[in-house]
């Protein structure tokens, strides 16, 4: 994989900490955000993977090479899959938006047999700094984007130097420009694709998708599914404000008619909605549905796997940091066997 410090955007990290402004290179050949927008849509289309500049970002060209195996199957064993998301695992995220649009159109392919490997990798580079957070003033948050002068922006920077922010919003950018592509999963076949595709969708900036997370909720029948698509809804509300969505994770918990994958979702949907204090009442129906045995079903929503971490599950870390934050982190166990706390 070579040496991340011989990468040509190292010059740009190496000016930064010298103290040169983040806005002069704005726009320039090592601002992914620009390298992302400027990709043509027949090269999108077409997979001209050479056409992208992935050696100008760290371990750019790891990142083709993975999204060439994934697209074309060629490898005798599987390749490809999990190297986006172990790059962001290791906040490295800059050349990993590169390969967004690419991984959404074999996602999009019903025919491709990696489709639900690429669908899992394609969100990763657009959010930043949200594994184990389980907190209502950081869980389903994406913060500003648009500051050029500001090298840290709310995400500061990745491993090798570069603005964090950059990538996320490159990642964030592409998703919402190939939207289109994307919302048709919301009614496939498979649960975990229809999961997987509202968790992606989640980071669109553009908001037009709630449309199609409500729509597709009039109409889902899997709990898990249902409570995707209101956790979806929620992280689009807590990026763009809105009432209304608000209002209805309100009713949308109390309901009892309701199954509890739902009302736990649209509970922890709305405690990161307002800063209102948590009534009695929602102390009460979480602390009573949130089992053990829901608790591990839900670790299957991306959000609550994220959340979770060292024999927590997210569910029951949600739980404990939103309603009960007096508790302490349970202890860890070197066994490997031993049940959750």
């Amino acid at each position: 994989m070579g040496d991340w410090r011989t990468d040509p955007t190292f010059a740009m990290c190496r000016a930064l900490v010298d103290g040169a402004e983040l806005s002069s290179f704005a726009g320039g050949p090592f601002d992914v955000r620009a390298v992302v927008a400027g990709i043509r849509p027949e090269a999108k289309d077409g997979f001209l993977l050479d056409e992208v500049p992935w050696e100008h970002f760290p371990q750019g060209q790891r990142v083709r090479d993975a999204v060439r195996q994934l697209h074309t199957g060629d490898s005798p064993v599987e390749a490809g899959a999990g190297v986006v998301g172990g790059m962001c695992a290791n906040d490295m995220r800059a050349a990993a938006a590169l390969g967004v649009p690419f991984l959404i159109r074999i996602a999009a392919d019903t025919g491709h047999p990696r489709r639900v490997d690429a669908l899992g990798e394609i969100s990763c580079p657009a959010r930043a700094r949200y594994f184990g957070i389980a907190s209502r003033d950081e869980l389903l948050l994406h913060r500003g984007l648009t500051r050029y002068d500001d090298l840290y922006d709310g995400y500061g920077v990745e491993v090798s130097g570069y603005p964090a922010g950059w990538s996320v919003a490159a990642a964030r950018a592409a998703i919402t420009a190939d939207a289109a592509l994307l919302q048709p999963l919301l009614d496939d076949p498979d649960p975990a694709i229809r999961t997987l595709a509202a968790y992606t969708l989640a980071t669109a900036a553009d908001r037009t998708v709630d449309r199609a997370f409500l729509a597709r909720f009039a109409v889902e029948r899997d709990p898990i599914v249902r409570a995707a698509l209101v956790l979806a809804l929620a992280e689009s509300a807590r990026s763009h404000p809105h009432p209304p969505t608000t209002a209805w994770m309100r009713e949308l918990w109390r309901e009892r008619a309701q199954v509890s994958e739902v009302r736990l979702a649209a509970a922890i949907g709305w405690l990161c909605l307002t800063d209102d204090p948590a009534p009695d009442h929602l102390r009460v129906a979480v602390d009573d549905l949130a089992t053990e045995e829901l608790a591990d079903a839900m670790e299957v929503l991306p959000w609550m796997a994220a959340a979770g971490g060292s024999g927590e599950t997210g569910l029951r870390r949600c739980v404990r940091k939103m309603l009960h934050p007096e508790q302490p982190h349970p202890a860890r166990s070197d066994d490997p066997w031993a049940p959750r706390p």
